[in-house]
């Protein structure tokens, strides 16, 4: 398959999943996105627009790495920057990516720290 074809069907399956889910102020959204080398979360209120937490591989001190075990560690590390903002409840937008692997790792380690979803 050619990686146009790829990335089309990739965006088609993160709109299936966007068009079911919001994040508002009450209950923000918990934004997944993985590429070769790193790993994003955010945690978004779709209603303002705004992003009120996030974490990320990139930071300066944080070992660069796109596995399930730096999964874990974005998963704490959004948890408690939510927790900190006083956020507790969240839903999860896996990004069209299937629940397994590192984006079930992101989420059980998130859970652990606190969020419920």
């Amino acid at each position: 398959m050619r990686t146009q074809e790829k990335q089309r069907l990739s965006q088609l399956r993160h709109w299936r999943v966007r068009k079911k889910i919001s994040g508002t102020n009450e209950r923000p959204r918990l934004s997944a996105c993985f590429t070769c080398q790193h790993i994003y979360a955010q945690i978004i209120d779709d209603e303002s627009g705004r992003t009120l937490a996030a974490a990320t591989t990139r930071k300066k001190g944080v070992k660069h790495g796109a596995n399930v075990e730096h999964a874990k560690r974005i998963g704490t590390a959004v948890a408690e920057a939510a927790k900190s903002k006083g956020i507790t409840r969240v839903v999860f937008d896996r990004g069209g990516a299937k629940y397994h692997g590192k984006v079930k790792a992101l989420a059980d380690a998130a859970r652990e720290a606190g969020l419920k979803f």
